[in-house]
């Protein structure tokens, strides 16, 4: 009998969006004719940008012809895509990331995962509370931590983002060797400004230490005084990895395409104390676990940076910032305290009534039969919240308000 890499046996019970689809299913089996609406997952409901899909059907048409048919591609991605990444997303806010830093892959979530094969299990490793879950249960996956008690797994540094800190990662006291922030942030819609992220970067460089910054909200950023990149702060080229996502601002939750930069000049440190390139290791990783992105799929996210892309991508992140601002000012309006939704999709809910996460999320679902996600699922420091996505269409998003509020006016 072959055996199994046991550090699976550690993670909770299930994921938490496969237990919110568990318990919604369950609801829905024996209230059948319940109209359900879900907040939860950050899926995106409208269409794809018609630029991209416009250069979707054009590649495909590529595909058909000898003459233009692509097999394998670049693992790294087409460098056409990466140049205009490189300009429009970087080079145009001052940062000089260059298109050989920029890997293109099919998920911001598949990379933040990823991105463990290439470094060591003695790292000393912080995660914001609350978490992301996918940065939590893949370092749980590679061996990197300890058992789950009360809450949190032993071996990881967590740094509480609270109301009582105005949702602030603060610096740790020790010493830690890869640090997860995500901001735009992800579940509690809080932002960093320019000065914060310079501390982590001065942090970084003074203890050697590497930032792991996903950025795959940052298109919702509508503050001018906000950073959308780590790499606008200086020195950050010399300590940060940044993932971006196609995912929500352009709509390709189902299409897939994404990208992780890697400055190249960004060093790691070997077991015999060698320095060495982060940059080949991510290079050389890719090239055998990675196939690299479809040229379809990579032609429809060039699209994103034409300048019919570019509005119509402004449309789409305008519109769920509506939606996020409806949910803001009618639960503000029921008396619910929240948070976030200003430069973020998500609203960060205190829970009414002094109930647990996941007491909240049942009394929404069998009273309002609306569905969001438990604060708990994202990290001890979540218990007592509860996250809304502003992604759904806009009836969806005013008659879910509508019921909310008609349970839970003060």
């Amino acid at each position: 009998m072959a055996t199994i890499n046991d550090n699976y046996l550690k993670l909770k019970a299930g994921y938490l969006f496969p237990e919110i689809a568990r318990r919604v299913s369950a609801f829905a089996a024996d209230h059948p004719d319940a109209p359900i609406i879900k907040l939860g997952i950050g899926d995106v409901t409208e269409p794809l940008p018609a630029a991209c899909r416009d250069a979707i059907i054009e590649a495909t048409k590529e595909m058909g012809d000898r003459s233009t048919f692509k097999g394998y591609g670049p693992e790294q991605g087409y460098l056409w895509l990466r140049d205009k990444i490189a300009q429009q997303d970087f080079q145009s806010r001052g940062c000089e990331i260059d298109a050989s830093e920029i890997f293109i892959s099919d998920g911001s979530k598949c990379d933040c995962g990823n991105i463990l094969d290439i470094f060591g299990n003695d790292n000393k490793i912080a995660v914001t509370d609350p978490v992301y879950p996918v940065y939590v249960d893949t370092n749980v996956m590679a061996g990197n931590t300890g058992e789950f008690q009360e809450g949190r797994y032993k071996g990881l540094v967590y740094l509480p983002i609270t109301a009582e800190n105005n949702f602030t990662a603060e610096i740790p006291r020790e010493k830690v060797d890869l640090i997860y922030l995500c901001f735009p942030n992800n579940p509690t819609g809080a932002t960093a400004t320019k000065e914060h992220l310079k501390a982590w970067v001065d942090y970084a460089q003074q203890h050697g230490s590497l930032i792991l910054f996903d950025a795959a909200y940052e298109a919702f950023i509508s503050d001018p005084d906000l950073p959308h990149s780590i790499y606008e702060i200086e020195g950050a080229k010399d300590c940060a990895i940044e993932f971006r996502s196609f995912s929500k601002n352009a709509g390709f939750t189902g299409t897939r395409c994404a990208f992780t930069v890697v400055p190249q000049n960004l060093m790691g440190k070997a077991q015999d104390g060698s320095a060495v390139k982060i940059w080949q290791l991510w290079n050389r990783r890719q090239c055998t676990k990675f196939n690299g992105v479809s040229y379809i799929v990579q032609r429809g996210a060039e699209a994103v940076y034409s300048q019919a892309g570019q509005a119509q991508i402004k449309e789409l992140v305008s519109f769920y910032l509506e939606n996020a601002k409806i949910i803001r000012e009618q639960l503000t309006a029921a008396g619910i305290a929240v948070y976030g939704g200003i430069n973020a999709p998500y609203v960060w809910v205190k829970t009414a009534d002094g109930l647990s996460s996941w007491d909240f999320f049942d009394k929404l679902l069998f009273n309002c039969n609306v569905v969001g996600t438990p604060g708990s699922g994202f990290g001890a420091a979540g218990e007592g919240y509860f996250r809304i996505s502003a992604f759904n269409s806009r009836d969806n998003v005013n008659e879910a308000m509508k019921r909310i509020t008609e349970k839970f006016t003060a």
